[in-house]
């Protein structure tokens, strides 16, 4: 949630940080400001809503500058408006702000008593007066250093002083930053697309580093103001792989790349031949593996119904006891973890603020922790024994697809690994299972064919008000799924339930008017699921299945049904996803809701 971009070189910053600001909106947000340096003073615009609203207003002026900083927020402390929005002031010192300041009650009335005169009801304002007090003794970096001392709370922030022009400065503590290095300039920001058009050198900042921008040098230092030699990367993304490329959305955009995104998951990590998958790829080793006896999984959101997978398919094929948490949950429930259990953190971005303090909570117990990431350099990754990529490539959408069906692809490699491991999965059972998923991205390919069929479907039920998603088994997550894609980009309220629990509630629900979605896998549970569909018709519900070839039951019983190819009980949750993904997608489009960037939803949460 909310986006910083900071931009300081030869170039017009304002420009630059303006376009960055527009490859920042899949972040969500709600307002949208720039500060900027003219005539030896800083300028500040900012605007509530669209960032074309202040895009505008600056067109009017066209304002040229070499250093800027932007933001994004989304409202935490204070409603949306103007005053609220970032760029914050005092006097000379401007910055951007993203996080939450825990203690900032007991600044403001500190600050106030020193003569300080607040203008918003934001937190961040309190940062600004706090750096101001400082930087009247001090250089702008000592100045944030000294303030962040008195600070609690996550944040990443951007500053720069109007007695430094060229100088921009740069934190982060339990919030994504990132600098962006190339020949003469210098970006800062909370992720890599706003400036990958520019270069692809970047050095992550870890909790509690400052970076110093100037247009000779980036200089990365402790909060005591210790050198530090950071690690400069390069990100393999082209700036292309961020832009729509002719769909009508990046969420359908992302939806069909996922052919792609699974093969390039795949590629490398496994020989079908022997058996084996690469154990490398998840950087923890054989030994600790072997010793392993019980696993942990915790994530948020859409990464949560990974999780749930991946408990399906790992206590079947490895009998090892799993326990799946939702992070926001995980540590308030004093979870019990003894030295050498195993932690999987599942998260697309890395920086989910949950996710994260799951994970160092694990990590202090004396568990081994793995994460399975789609950001390489991200905190998660970095803070991990172990880590396996997606490589789905950038997902701007906020409501994820391909990083979800990468992630059941992670967690299906690992199952494998250490069902070998544990000498509970053979080598033919191993060879027989990479084999079935070399054929899963051709398979994913010909499920996209359906689209026009659901299309349809979708322009039958489009006006209706609630949904209910039934499955049984491991494709019960996928009908969370389902029912979570269609909340999020249509605003239909929407229930996944599993299909054994219908008499015990919501089959109160069932009249004329609900459509029912089912997914009907071939597998030891499709009898059952049978009756529930005939519970459904009884009842006058219309039932819009999803099923394999070959089972004609379910489709003579159904309203509408989709036939999807035929693959193994585990890699079904892919296959029967993508249909949920274009379902929603289609339904929310023909509700004029924007698929992209749905209301009050973020990218990447990164405060608790």
């Amino acid at each position: 949630m909310c986006g910083i971009i900071g931009y300081i070189g030869n170039r017009n910053a304002v420009q630059i940080v303006i376009e960055g600001l527009k490859r920042l909106e899949y972040r969500g947000y709600d307002s949208a400001g720039i500060a900027f340096f003219s005539n030896g003073k800083i300028e500040v615009r900012r605007k509530t809503g669209k960032i074309k609203e202040l895009s505008s207003m600056l067109e009017a002026e066209n304002p040229e500058s070499f250093t800027a900083i932007g933001h994004t927020r989304w409202a935490t402390h204070g409603k949306p408006s103007e005053e609220n929005a970032h760029p914050h002031r005092s006097d000379g010192i401007v910055l951007v702000h993203n996080g939450i300041i825990e203690n900032y009650l007991d600044l403001k009335k500190q600050l106030i008593e020193k003569g300080y005169v607040f203008k918003s009801e934001t937190d961040t304002e309190v940062l600004s007066h706090l750096i101001n007090y400082y930087s009247k003794t001090l250089s702008l970096e000592d100045a944030v250093r000294a303030a962040l001392k008195e600070v609690k709370g996550a944040y990443a922030i951007a500053v720069i002083n109007e007695k430094e022009p060229d100088k921009i400065v740069g934190v982060r503590k339990d919030s994504p930053l990132v600098a962006g290095i190339s020949e003469g300039e210098y970006f800062l920001a909370s992720d890599i697309p706003p400036f990958l058009n520019y270069t692809n050198k970047v050095a992550f900042l870890n909790d509690c580093e400052m970076v110093i921008l100037s247009k000779d040098e980036a200089v990365f230092t402790d909060l005591e103001g210790k050198i530090l030699d950071k690690t400069i990367q390069t990100i393999s993304w082209s700036p292309s792989m961020a832009e729509k490329g002719g769909f009508r959305h990046f969420m359908l955009k992302e939806i069909y790349e996922q052919p792609r995104a699974i093969a390039d998951t795949l590629r490398g990590r496994f020989n079908a031949e022997t058996g084996e998958v690469n154990l490398e790829e998840f950087a923890v080793t054989e030994g600790k593996l072997k010793n392993i006896n019980k696993i942990f999984i915790v994530a948020c959101g859409t990464s949560y119904h990974a999780a749930l997978i991946g408990k399906y398919m790992i206590e079947e094929l490895v009998r090892i006891p799993v326990e799946v948490d939702i992070a926001s949950e995980f540590r308030y429930r004093k979870p019990i973890i003894n030295k050498g259990d195993l932690m999987i953190v599942i998260t697309q971005s890395g920086e989910t603020a949950d996710t994260l303090a799951a994970q160092r909570e694990a990590k202090k117990l004396g568990a081994t922790v793995l994460s399975i990431c789609n950001v390489v350099g991200s905190t998660s990754s970095r803070e991990a024994d172990g880590v396996f990529y997606t490589h789905s490539g950038p997902e701007i959408g906020v409501a994820s697809t391909k990083a979800f069906t990468t992630q059941i692809v992670g967690i299906y490699l690992f199952t494998i690994a250490l069902g070998i491991i544990k000498e509970m999965i053979s080598k033919q059972k191993a060879q027989d299972m990479l084999r079935e998923i070399l054929l899963l991205p051709g398979k994913v390919e010909e499920t996209l064919q359906s689209d026009n069929q659901i299309k349809n479907i979708a322009r039958e039920f489009f006006k209706v008000t609630d949904f209910l998603y039934l499955a049984r088994g491991i494709c019960f997550p996928v009908a969370l799924e389902g029912a979570l894609k269609l909340k999020e980009i249509s605003y239909i309220h929407a229930e996944g339930y599993p299909a054994g629990e219908m008499k015990h509630g919501p089959i109160a629900l069932i009249d004329e008017e609900l459509p029912v979605v089912v997914l009907a896998p071939k597998d030891e549970l499709q009898s059952k699921i049978l009756s529930n569909i005939q519970e459904v018709k009884s009842r006058g519900g219309k039932i819009i299945a999803f099923t394999n070839s070959g089972t004609n039951d379910i489709c003579s019983f159904s309203d509408r049904c989709i036939i999807v190819p035929e693959t193994s009980t585990f890699l079904a949750t892919i296959i029967f996803t993508v249909p949920m993904q274009l379902l929603a997608y289609h339904i929310a489009v023909l509700r004029g809701c924007d698929v992209d960037q749905p209301r009050n939803l973020a990218k990447s949460v990164t405060v608790e």
